[in-house]
């Protein structure tokens, strides 16, 4: 008879300390990117404008250049959208074009997830892929991990305006920051299936609280409604989760990319 092998636990305790330690190499590495990525930003927004890596304003100027990058691409295209404006509009357009080959992934906030997006997944086929982002995002365009435009938050960093990054270990650290985003958020079919209610501010800090093991009591004085009304929403959350208990609630939740997993 063949016995059953059982870890000890300090093999557990080890296994748990040697994933403890990937996952926070793993975000100092992020950490790292994000640094490098403003750093980069600011260095090249100094520049003078009209070179190759100048600083374009003009949604019609950056319309050639993403062009130009999109028509390049023969691996890999990551692109971040954040709002629903003429800039999104424009870089959705000309995804249509991408010739056959590279694979595409684009990661949008909630404001840009919407069914135009969805057909244009479902055209590009499996080479394809949308996913949804509740944090923040730049809007940002990868192509090979060899070039970037990245777009300035709008009326924070001089309106509109968009780099053309070339830097080698920037770009890769641009392409590092989107995989780690990508990777803990959900599928737009996924997002676009959610009822509003499980979209809203008030669900989200109601999952939290849940997650937290917070009592009614406090979680609802914390978010400043009555009881009553706090109950009825983990209710109506819970059915449209499909979940018979607020411990699946959470599981859910995560599942779908409503919150993070710790």
């Amino acid at each position: 008879m063949t016995g059953a092998v059982i870890d000890s636990p300090g093999t557990d305790r080890a296994q748990d300390t040697a994933r403890g330690d990937h996952a926070a190499h793993v975000e100092q590495t992020l950490l790292q990117a994000r640094a490098l990525i403003e750093s980069t930003v600011s260095l090249y927004r100094k520049r003078p404008a009209g070179g190759p890596e100048g600083t374009h304003t003009s949604v019609a100027v950056l319309r050639g250049t993403l062009n130009e990058l999109l028509g390049e691409a023969r691996h890999t295209v990551c692109v971040a959208l954040t709002s629903a404006d003429e800039f999104s509009a424009t870089v959705k357009e000309l995804l249509t074009e991408v010739p056959p080959g590279p694979h595409v992934r684009v990661l949008c906030a909630t404001a840009v997830a919407d069914g135009s997006l969805a057909r244009l997944s479902a055209a590009g086929g499996s080479r394809f892929e949308v996913r949804c982002s509740e944090g923040q995002l730049r809007d940002t365009v990868v192509v090979d991990g060899a070039r970037a435009l990245i777009r300035a938050v709008p009326g924070v960093d001089s309106g509109a305006q968009a780099t053309l990054v070339t830097d080698t270990a920037a770009v890769r650290a641009l392409e590092l920051l989107f995989a780690g985003t990508w990777s803990r958020c959900r599928r737009l079919d996924d997002h676009l299936a959610l009822g509003p209610r499980l979209r809203s501010d008030l669900s989200r800090r109601i999952l939290e609280r849940l997650r937290s093991g917070q009592t009614d009591d406090v979680a609802a004085r914390e978010l400043n409604v009555s009881l009553r009304t706090y109950r009825r929403n983990v209710a109506e959350i819970m059915r449209e989760l499909g979940a018979s208990s607020r411990f699946q609630a959470g599981a859910r939740a995560v599942e779908l990319g409503l919150m993070q997993q710790e």
